[in-house]
């Protein structure tokens, strides 16, 4: 398959979402009151009246929009008028999309395992930290190169990035990411998603190509190697342009430890980036590429 074959046409899911401090605010007030029905990307106002939810002229039983647990989230899909919490059991794993607040973006959580930082931070607050250490801006050609819940591509459109190439090797999380209205945006037509595998799609794309990369995988385990190899990291070179910079996260060093830290730089520097210094606040090492062409022997 080419790489225009793995395009991946984006359509997120219309709706009104639930989290557990939406719904206690709903059984708790009375009348008509504006309140968040998106996770706190907008206000829309609702009437509540004997156990039920009026919106327009769609009305929603309180009762059938409480989360089973108190970090989910149920949505009501406004095309079919299907009610579920946004969650998946496939032989994968456990993929949720998890509540963090009644006005934050909410992380997306895989078996267990958080896909953004949540402790002293938020999945915005974090993305925006990345975002900022290689200064995304105006005519940017940003790599993400693992989509997740779309927020990098997102923030980077926001921050005026021309186009972003963003690559996501699961089908679980883009549907979930459908259904989270923060990630709406990733329909943009400056947002270009490919399902598949990264380490494997970029050796399509062109050389000196992306003015900043985003490099944000999951964490190291066996099967997520092959993001953290010396193979991956000169590809990742290859495709910078001379003086483009590169934002890798690591997580925190004291968790993750420092011999994968040291690995990491080591590589970077062994596949011809310039490692600038760690990032402590969107924690990751920041690099550049210096030369032209491609990565060192």
């Amino acid at each position: 398959m080419t790489l225009e074959e793995h395009l991946y046409a984006f359509h997120p899911v219309r709706g009104f979402w639930f989290t557990w401090h939406i719904v206690e605010e709903l059984i708790n007030k009375s009348g008509c009151f504006e309140t968040t029905l998106d996770i706190g990307l907008s206000d829309i106002k609702v009437c509540t009246h004997g156990g039920n939810l009026l919106v327009g002229d769609i009305e929603i039983k309180l009762k059938d929009v409480i989360p089973s647990e108190d970090d989910r989230v149920v949505i009501y899909e406004l095309e079919t008028g299907r009610i579920y919490e946004v969650l998946r059991h496939t032989s994968r794993g456990f993929y949720k999309l998890k509540s963090v607040g009644a006005r934050t973006a909410p992380t997306l959580e895989i078996s267990g395992i958080h896909m953004h930082r949540i402790t002293g931070t938020d999945p915005w607050r974090d993305t925006l930290a990345k975002i900022r250490s290689v200064r995304v801006t105006s005519g940017d050609i940003v790599l993400d190169t693992c989509t997740g819940l779309g927020y990098t591509a997102i923030a980077s459109v926001k921050s005026n990035a021309n186009v972003v190439y963003t690559f996501e090797i699961d089908e679980n999380v883009l549907w979930i990411a459908e259904r989270n209205p923060w990630s709406s945006m990733l329909s943009s037509d400056r947002v270009r998603i490919y399902h598949g595998d990264v380490t494997t799609l970029i050796k399509r794309l062109p050389d000196n190509y992306f003015t900043k990369v985003i490099h944000d995988p999951p964490r190291f385990t066996r099967s997520t190697g092959d993001l953290y190899s010396l193979e991956f990291y000169r590809e990742l070179y290859r495709v910078l342009k001379r003086g483009g910079m590169l934002f890798h996260y690591t997580g925190e060093p004291r968790i993750h430890g420092p011999s994968i830290l040291k690995g990491i730089k080591d590589r970077l520097s062994r596949a011809g980036f310039r490692v600038l210094g760690f990032d402590r606040e969107a924690m990751g090492f920041i690099a550049v590429k210096i030369e032209w062409g491609r990565s060192a022997p």
